[in-house]
C-alpha cells in the first residue's frame, strides 16, 4: 500500500505541475483516475478541446520518461480519454468543485475503452480541434462500443504539429 500510494503520488504530482501550463482545472482524483476540465468554472470560449488536447500530449510525452521509486523497469502505461460536451457543475462544500451529467461519462469512457500510451477521443472534440485548425493529428480508430451507450465512432489523438517533445510508442494490444 505505502508502494502505491507513492506511485501515485508522484505521478500526481507530475501531472500538477504539467496542469499549471494550461487552462485547465483538475476536477478530482479518484484511485488511479486524474480528472480535468477545461471551459469550466470559467469559460474559455473554443478553446477547451485544445487546452485540454494539448495537456494530454504533454502528459503522455512526460509518462514517457517517469519512472516508479520502488520498480523503476516497469513503464507505467497511461491511457487518456477526451469528449467535448455540456455539463452540470456546482461547488459541494467549501472547496469542491463537481461536475456531473453524460459529457463526465463519456469521457471516462473514452478513457476506460482506449489503449496504452493512446489518447481515445470523441466525435465532439475531434470537431472542436479541427475547427480550431491548430495543426492537430488525429487517426480514426473505427467503431467503438461504449458501455452506456451505443458503438460509436471514435479517433486516436496522435501528435500536432511543433508538439516538440517525443511520445511513447503506443503498444499493439487488442482490446477484448
Amino acid at each position: 500500500p505505502i508502494e502505491v500510494v507513492g506511485l501515485l503520488n508522484d505521478l500526481y504530482t507530475l501531472y500538477d505541475a504539467i496542469l499549471r501550463n494550461y487552462d485547465v482545472y483538475k476536477v478530482e482524483t479518484i484511485g488511479d483516475t486524474y480528472m480535468v476540465a477545461s471551459g469550466l468554472p470559467q469559460r474559455n470560449g473554443s478553446r477547451h478541446a485544445a487546452e485540454i488536447a494539448y495537456m494530454a500530449l504533454d502528459i503522455l510525452s512526460s509518462v514517457g520518461d517517469f519512472r516508479v521509486r520502488h520498480a523503476p523497469s516497469v513503464p507505467i502505461h497511461i491511457r487518456i480519454g477526451l469528449h467535448s460536451g455540456p455539463c452540470m457543475a456546482g461547488a459541494v462544500g467549501v472547496t469542491r468543485y463537481c461536475l456531473f451529467g453524460d459529457t463526465v461519462n463519456t469521457a471516462s469512457r473514452m478513457e476506460s475503452t482506449g489503449l496504452p500510451y493512446r489518447i481515445h477521443m470523441s466525435r465532439s472534440t475531434v470537431q472542436a480541434l479541427l475547427s480550431l485548425d491548430e495543426g492537430y493529428k488525429i487517426d480514426v480508430r473505427g467503431q467503438t462500443e461504449l458501455k452506456g451507450k451505443d458503438v460509436e465512432e471514435t479517433y486516436w489523438l496522435v501528435g500536432k504539429a511543433g508538439f516538440p517533445r517525443p511520445l511513447p510508442t503506443p503498444l499493439h494490444i487488442k482490446p477484448v
